[in-house]
């Protein structure tokens, strides 16, 4: 019973998650999901591919149930990091499409095993897993992901939040006079002397 509970929990938690990525792509332009946000060339489209791609590793191989579309071996040198960004030829459909296409296997591979299934991962040190540990880590690294969309979008646009029906619209003077009241508190910080813990 208590199983049953933590994988549906879990589950209904990485079903959220997913729609809150697709949803940071919602009203921007072709250029704003693309383009390098970073230093390191972080976007919102290859976010969203790099998770499509490892999601269906993830409830695919690992369980013995191949995702039915080509994906590139995990372990190709050349291909790294070639999950993290959209080139001209991919359209955004194209990846929010397949992106769905993984959920709906991802589902299915959730919904036919027991969360104590076991699961092979060999990209991990201790790659002999269970369907509950796939489920943690999946969820775990779309949430980090979800987060880091969370920062991009708020760069692009100042949209925060999970969902259209949550997002945190303020205009541009709330925004301004809440970052100089937080830089007004971080300098006062770095300019006060240390005080001095000790006996």
């Amino acid at each position: 019973m208590i199983d049953d509970f933590a994988k549906e929990y879990l589950h209904n938690d990485l079903r959220e998650i997913r729609k809150a990525m697709l949803w940071k792509l919602d009203g921007l332009s072709e250029y704003d999901v693309r383009r390098p946000l970073t230093s390191t060339g972080t976007n919102l489209l290859g976010l969203v591919k790099h998770l499509s791609l490892w999601e269906s590793r993830y409830f695919g191989e690992v369980f013995d149930r191949p995702f039915p579309e080509p994906l590139p071996r995990w372990d190709e040198a050349e291909a790294r990091g070639a999950d993290m960004w959209a080139t001209e030829q991919e359209t955004r459909e194209q990846i929010t499409d397949r992106y769905r296409r993984v959920w709906e296997h991802s589902d299915a591979t959730i919904n036919a095993l027991a969360i104590d299934s076991p699961g092979y991962v060999p990209w991990w040190p201790r790659p002999n897993v269970q369907l509950f540990n796939i489920l943690v880590h999946t969820l775990t690294e779309t949430s980090r992901h979800a987060g880091h969309a969370d920062i991009l979008r708020e760069q692009l646009d100042g949209s925060t939040g999970t969902a259209a029906e949550y997002a945190a619209k303020r205009d541009a003077a709330f925004w301004e006079a809440q970052h100089a009241k937080i830089e007004r508190a971080a300098k006062a910080a770095a300019d006060a002397k240390p005080h001095r813990i000790g006996f």
